[in-house]
């Protein structure tokens, strides 16, 4: 019984210092969180005041540009994806993995070859372990994304677009995969196609538009637009940049829902440890309880018989 204290109380001990470590993890994601957030709300006037103007300019004039005019029968699709560099997150990376699969697969079904752009090492370890090609990779910054780091992952891709699906690399779309974050508790993976652009007026900008038509007593006037020195060169100066905010967003998304998880997945670490610290407190002391008596017993018996050895001798 001796051995198996000794057991049960080094399991407390190691299950102990581990709950100290998730917990410490769960307080250190939840801090992360919360800049994350900012960040993100930080970053979505620039990527609204940026929509607009791509949109006035590309629905103000009659200019075909590579970024807004559909291809006639699109043969090759990139797709970016979005991971974490690493772990301890739960279902985070699968579940944007797996998004990403069904999208390939979509895309597949529609006669279109899959480039893949992965962003975080969990993304790329899974193409490699599969034997996937992968156009190119970035990893090392996906907990604190900057928009540098935006930037250099929009170049490559930009530049795949404009380029003759002919050529190598060369693509005619551009879709992103990440994880959307939209509470602390709810994260989604999500698959947006960037490039070429669609304009479709959602439910929200319709009732803005309402709104203000009310506001001002009558409905909204379109503004015309003169644009220097043509639309194409506006076109190509805004365009790249609407790409790079987008991607932007979507890394600052990624993060915070990265963290949201780690967060949710060390809490539950920490509440499993609790409970195995109780079990194995209860076993421990059963334990201890089963040596105690068997101790008692043993004196118990020891004393009966040396009563019955005296009593014997004074015969």
């Amino acid at each position: 019984m001796g051995a198996q204290m000794r057991v049960y109380k080094r399991r407390i001990k190691s299950v102990t210092a581990t709950k100290k470590i998730t917990r410490a993890m769960e307080m250190i994601a939840a801090s992360r969180i919360v800049k994350a957030q900012r960040r993100v709300a930080a970053s979505e006037p620039y990527a609204t005041e940026l929509t607009r103007a791509v949109t006035a300019v590309a629905q103000g004039s009659d200019t075909k540009h590579w970024l807004t005019t559909e291809v006639e029968r699109p043969t090759r699709a990139a797709v970016l994806l979005i991971t974490s560099d690493r772990g301890l997150a739960g279902g985070y990376n699968s579940n944007a993995i797996k998004a990403a699969e069904q999208l390939n697969n979509r895309l597949i079904g529609e006669g279109k070859e899959i480039v893949s752009y992965i962003v975080g090492s969990k993304g790329v370890s899974y193409y490699g372990f599969r034997g996937r090609p992968v156009q190119q990779s970035w990893t090392g910054f996906t907990d604190n994304p900057t928009y540098a780091d935006a930037k250099a992952v929009a170049g490559p891709l930009i530049e795949a677009i404009k380029e003759d699906t002919g050529a190598k690399g060369g693509v005619d779309e551009l879709h992103i995969v990440y994880t959307e974050f939209l509470s602390m508790m709810t994260q989604t993976p999500v698959d947006r196609r960037m490039l070429p652009l669609t304009f479709e007026k959602s439910a929200e900008d319709s009732a803005e538009v309402i709104e203000g038509a009310i506001k001002r007593g009558g409905p909204e006037i379109m503004p015309l637009y003169d644009f220097e020195p043509s639309a194409e060169d506006v076109l190509d100066a805004l365009l790249p940049r609407y790409v790079e905010s987008r991607i932007y967003n979507a890394l600052l998304q990624a993060a915070a829902s990265k963290h949201a998880a780690t967060r949710r997945a060390m809490k539950s670490a920490t509440d499993n440890a609790e409970d195995l610290i109780k079990s194995l407190t209860r076993l421990a002391n059963a334990a201890r309880q089963a040596d105690i008596t068997q101790e008692i017993s043993e004196i118990v018996g020891g004393a009966g018989a040396l009563a019955d050895a005296n009593a014997g001798s004074d015969r």
